[in-house]
């Protein structure tokens, strides 16, 4: 499949190929997938990451056709697009590829970009290639991104035809009290349901050692590690603690969570939820749906890649945001305030509802620039 081989499907003549990196893409179309097939649009997944695919398989692969993106090569291209037979294409956030796009023009079929973000990091990475890059950034039919701040950094690397039309992640955000399975994760997992949890997500490496030192002893402790090769490491900080995984069961309060796709039952089960990668140098992860699922949050101070949402829920007390020296009080002041654990629930939910909406601008962004839609 990276070098571009797989199934042939049949001709569509409403068929859209979205491209989603990873994990996160993956789950960033989830309502777009839903809402695209009610249109009746022939979805089909493209994914360049083994733990995107995974993931992809699980949210759409009974329905839609989930396949790997091949690499940039002129021939895996050709060979690719012969066999999908698009009649658009959508990149998910930005992932811009000389040889697909150039390719697409010749054979007239249209690229826009939905849910675009370009974060400053890669904003000087791309500015590198600016001469090459500009001609493949005016190929693009349509450029929606997320805000007006992205939005200015494609249009200076060439990109015409760009409009602001917000973020998809508020829009995946399901507001309940009850996820299906978190009772049987903790059972699973020896959890006991009768005392305080602190659940952790995507975490990164060197938070797991901070949180096993901060979380009371008393207090159980949960961390959904980022990334696969980070599993084994993580384990060790919070030993001795039940690994999802294993068949091993211990009475502990440490637990690892070392799947894909089950996040969700452990926020679930939270008394207080963490957002991981933004207590170390990296660049934070989505804050919104533990919030919607009525738990209070924390994140870190690095949270770049999510900068305007936690910006907007920590203006409005939705989302509390602290150093990682303040941490261990934030959280053994949230254990014992339950008045100000339910504001920050009930901030969190008003803004996630006033802000959703944006999954519908780009689907009307992919229906306008699909040819004879």
């Amino acid at each position: 499949e990276r070098l571009g081989y797989g199934k042939t499907l049949e001709s569509s003549t409403k068929r859209v190929l979205l491209h989603a990196v990873s994990v996160g893409e993956v789950n960033a179309i989830r309502t777009l997938v839903a809402d695209l097939k009610e249109s009746e649009y022939d979805v089909v997944i493209c994914v360049t990451t083994d733990s995107g695919i995974q993931r992809a398989e699980e949210l759409f692969g009974e329905h839609h056709t989930v396949t790997r993106f091949p690499l940039d090569f002129s021939f895996a291209i050709k060979r690719f697009i012969k066999r999908i037979q698009p009649s658009i294409i959508a990149l998910v956030e930005l992932e811009v590829w000389p040889n697909l796009i150039g390719f697409c023009e010749r054979k007239e079929i249209p690229v826009v970009v939905i849910n675009g973000r370009l974060s400053l990091r890669s904003y000087k990475r791309y500015k590198f290639a600016k001469p090459l890059l500009r001609k493949t950034f005016s190929r693009i039919s349509a450029i929606g991104m997320q805000n007006e701040e992205y939005a200015t950094r494609v249009r200076k690397l060439g990109g015409i035809n760009v409009s602001v039309l917000g973020t998809m992640k508020w829009d995946n955000a399901v507001l309940t009290d009850f996820v299906e399975g978190a009772d049987e994760l903790a059972m699973q997992l020896g959890i006991d349901t009768t005392k305080p949890l602190v659940v952790a997500g995507s975490t990164a490496p060197d938070e797991h050692a901070l949180l096993a030192k901060i979380i009371p002893e008393n207090t159980q402790l949960l961390c959904a590690p980022r990334k696969h090769n980070w599993f084994d490491e993580a384990e060790q900080q919070l030993a001795p603690c039940n690994r999802r995984t294993s068949d091993v069961r211990i009475k502990t309060n440490r637990f690892l969570l070392d799947t894909i796709g089950e996040l969700d039952m452990a926020y679930a089960l939270a008394d207080i939820v963490i957002i991981g990668r933004s207590f170390s140098p990296l660049h934070g992860s989505d804050p919104v749906q533990s919030i919607a699922f009525g738990k209070p949050t924390v994140i870190g101070p690095n949270a770049s890649d999510f900068k305007d949402m936690v910006q907007l829920l920590v203006d409005g007390n939705g989302l509390l945001q602290c150093e990682k020296t303040e941490l261990s009080h934030v959280v053994e002041d949230l254990l014992s305030n339950e008045t100000k654990c339910a504001s920050l629930v009930s901030n969190g939910r008003d803004i996630i509802r006033s802000q959703q909406g944006a999954t519908k601008a780009y689907e009307q962004l992919i229906m306008d620039n699909t040819p004879n839609a």
